[in-house]
């Protein structure tokens, strides 16, 4: 049996209430919404006598009732606009049942509602509905955790205490964050304009939107452990993608000159503030261009998000304003290094590498090579103290076995990383496209795995196979769209800009806090 609560048992009866009196909680027909709130409260003029026949929906977020006329609050998905009810302007004839039961005494907060009415100014001021018509459409019952609304009795201003404010709950409860805290539903508005001014801007290049398959029979194109499934029917194993970039470039095998692809991937590794097992990413590859052109896109591209998204190219983040006006700031990986280390690493062995990593207080495991070692001790001493938007540059070839060789510097890739306030947002290279090379760089990551690298890439026959019908001089590009979506929204954590972030299972976290209480 389902435990009520008082306040939810009190909707319940309500709910009956309304039965009783033929009064539809939940009716069917289509109710018409001709503006919004915002749209309202942007263009209405008195001296126009514009917004005379309006209709508008949304919650009702607050009511103070004053005999036969009272004040409400309606929000929609654009905001909120004051209602003005009028007992006889609503119930024009003998029966007051819709204003005395309904209103008055069976609607709650958070309940949707219809209205129809004009535009007109209070005294005070203030833009509000003059409603003639107004209807029940759905019955809320739960409450919304909204706990008190002050109203200053001399300048009208209202304050609401919101109690939905701990990160558990509005993760796990996003509907609810959703409809009690307006800038939340900001942030996810930004988050896909920062998605169709992508869009836009590789359409306008002339670049082919595509899809590629999710459940592989091999997981590659990146670094990272995978998700594991069955197929009944064919009886083998399936992995979630970890990246699409093989398929991709499969595609510019085929001779499309330019493919791009916003991609839902999923790696099973930990959880952070910066990492979600299921995350979006969107990878591009031109073919007949190298990372150094790739750089130059990158760049154009995501100053022209910051443009859509705050009509210019500064943006606070937290502490930090980021200004994404090009040219940014370049280093080699070793130059990187080297300046806020002071450490000249380009030419060591493993073994110097692994004294110099303790020299630094890098924590090391046996199964790291070179590469891993390498990234390590950028990631601890670099990566954290770039915070305008820095490409780095020239990685060791270890790091990167689906780069070209360098062209100028042995032992190097042509690869690229952009690092914004202490952070990857995308990473790209120079594609490798000699199938010989390939192969021995695929072996090279299966050695790495036999030594305990569970993220070391798989051998993907299929892939040399097409890379063998030739594949063009390709630039390859992987943005993170919740790392970008993070920064251009001001957003502290990956969860606060996933409608629906992973969370653990809501019963471990009832366990958990009961402990922390005895």
């Amino acid at each position: 049996m389902v435990h009520l609560s008082e306040q939810e048992q009190q909707r319940r009866n309500k709910l009956e209430e309304l039965e009783k009196l033929g009064i539809e909680a939940y009716p069917s027909e289509l109710f018409d919404v001709t503006f919004y709130a915002k749209e309202i409260h942007d263009n209405y003029h008195p001296e126009l006598n514009n917004f005379q026949e309006v209709s508008l929906a949304g919650r009702l977020m607050s009511s103070r009732v004053m005999g036969k006329a009272s004040f409400a609050e309606l929000m929609d998905m654009s905001g909120r606009i004051q209602l003005y009810v009028n007992r006889d302007e609503i119930c024009p004839g003998e029966d007051k049942t819709l204003y005395n039961v309904l209103f008055k005494k069976l609607l709650d907060l958070g309940d949707f509602i219809g209205v129809k009415g004009h535009v007109f100014k209070t005294q005070v001021g203030e833009t509000s509905i003059h409603v003639t018509e107004l209807k029940l459409l759905a019955k809320a019952l739960r409450p919304l955790p909204v706990v008190k609304e002050k109203v200053d009795e001399v300048t009208g201003e209202k304050t609401t205490y919101d109690a939905f404010t701990d990160p558990e709950q509005r993760y796990r409860q996003r509907y609810v964050d959703l409809a009690v805290n307006p800038q939340v539903r900001d942030t996810f508005i930004k988050r896909t304009q920062l998605v169709q001014s992508m869009r836009n801007f590789l359409n306008d290049k002339g670049y082919l939107e595509v899809e590629t398959p999710i459940l592989q029979p091999l997981y590659g194109g990146a670094a990272a452990r995978p998700f594991t499934t069955h197929h009944n029917t064919l009886d083998m194993t399936l992995y979630l993608r970890i990246a699409n970039e093989l398929y991709l470039k499969r595609l510019i095998v085929g001779g499309f000159d330019g493919v791009y692809e916003f991609s839902k991937d999923f790696r099973n590794e930990g959880m952070s503030r910066f990492h979600n097992p299921e995350f979006t990413q969107m990878e591009l590859y031109v073919a007949y261009k190298d990372y150094a052109w790739m750089m130059d896109l990158v760049e154009e591209m995501v100053e022209r998000v910051a443009m859509t998204l705050h009509g210019q190219t500064e943006v606070q983040v937290g502490n930090n304003l980021i200004n994404f006006q090009r040219p940014w700031q370049r280093y080699t990986m070793f130059e990187a290094i080297e300046k806020y280390t002071g450490k000249a690493i380009g030419e060591m062995d493993e073994a110097a590498l692994r004294e110099t990593a303790h020299e630094l207080n890098v924590h090391l495991d046996p199964s790291m090579g070179k590469a891993k070692i390498i990234d390590e001790i950028f990631g601890e001493h670099v990566e954290p103290k770039l915070i305008q938007p820095t490409f780095i540059t020239d990685y060791p070839v270890e790091m990167s076995p689906l780069a070209k060789k360098h062209r100028d510097r042995p032992g190097l890739v042509e690869r690229f990383e952009a690092i914004c306030n202490g952070k990857e947002i995308c990473n790209a290279f120079s594609e490798l496209n000699d199938p010989i090379d390939q192969r021995k760089r695929f072996e090279d990551q299966l050695e790495l795995g036999k030594r305990g690298d569970t993220e070391a890439m798989v051998l993907d026959d299929d892939f040399l196979r097409a890379l063998e019908y030739g594949m063009p001089p390709t630039a390859g590009l992987g943005i993170g769209i919740d790392r970008l979506s993070m920064i251009m929204t001001n957003s502290h954590s990956i969860q606060d800009v996933l409608f629906f972030p992973q969370m653990k299972p809501e019963n471990v976290q009832k366990e958990k806090a009961e402990k922390e209480e005895k």
